[in-house]
């Protein structure tokens, strides 16, 4: 199934295809043969512990974690200092642009670039939050534990088995989100250009029966970012299960962040209109 991260899409390792693990599966070369064998080879053969992921070079859910909590940690980091240095956010902004798209499309993932993504993204984060934050106190706080909030719900009901992806819901998901894309550009080139004076753009300046436009769309744009994470992690699930190569556990990483950054802002910036 496709997903709506283009961090996997463009990697082969996260694409289901059951035609090309059947016919892997079916391939006698990759299968030990044990005829002519005595009693004891066999014997000795069966007592050997079975390989792990970490053994055969291949993805697991337990590296894939480490790597994701790596790259928040250095995504921290670059938070506190746009923080402290909050005339980074724009200059970081443009960098961390530039390196997601090396990252969507270079073929073989790089842990350097990753974790460079991250520290850029992070300063971006953090200089953009302090910037709330002298308009709303206590501002950050509450953006946090709402992505917190949503993240720990969507994976809970992710591992139950409650909530799944499915190819109808996923094609709605991508409809919305082209829908987005143009609307956020749009409103985009409105505020740059000073055609619209508001600076959240028609977020903030459109209103329906009182009702702020922004207000009425960032629930709904924080479902599409929490549905997002669902494919996220059904996209890892699917690399796992797949036996991907330990390396693409750092695309996961990467797909996660993105998402997760995503549904902080969009958090945030719901806050900060409900709140002025």
């Amino acid at each position: 199934m496709p997903t709506s991260n283009p961090a996997f899409n463009r990697s082969p390792a996260f694409s289901e295809n059951r035609d090309v693990v059947a016919k892997l599966q079916a391939n006698p070369v990759a299968k030990v043969s044990t005829e002519g064998m005595t009693a004891a080879q066999l014997t000795e053969l069966y007592s050997v512990p079975s390989a792990t992921p970490s053994d055969t070079d291949r993805m697991s859910y337990e590296d894939t974690m480490v790597k994701i909590t790596i790259s928040f940690v250095i995504l921290l980091v670059g938070a506190a200092v746009g923080w402290f240095i909050p005339a980074l956010a724009l200059p970081a902004a443009i960098v961390g642009f530039g390196l997601a798209l090396v990252n969507i499309f270079k073929k073989k993932p790089s842990p350097a670039l990753i974790l460079s993504y991250a520290a850029v993204e992070g300063i971006f984060v953090g200089g953009i939050t302090v910037f709330f934050e002298s308009k709303f106190p206590g501002i950050a706080v509450q953006a946090v534990l709402g992505t917190l909030v949503v993240v720990g719900v969507t994976l809970a009901l992710f591992v139950s088995g409650k909530i799944r992806a499915s190819k109808r819901a996923t094609k709605v998901f991508l409809i919305a989100m082209i829908g987005y894309g143009v609307f956020s550009l749009i409103n985009f080139i409105g505020v740059a250009t000073g055609l619209n004076s508001d600076p959240y753009g028609m977020s903030g300046s459109f209103s329906i029966a009182g009702i702020p436009l922004g207000v009425i769309l960032g629930p709904l744009v924080i479902i599409m970012a929490a549905y997002s994470l669902v494919l996220d992690f059904d996209s890892i699930k699917t690399g796992v299960q797949r036996g991907a190569a330990r390396i693409y556990s750092w695309t996961a990483a990467f797909g996660i962040m993105v998402t997760v950054v995503w549904l902080y802002l969009e958090i945030l910036r719901l806050l900060a209109l409900l709140r002025r």
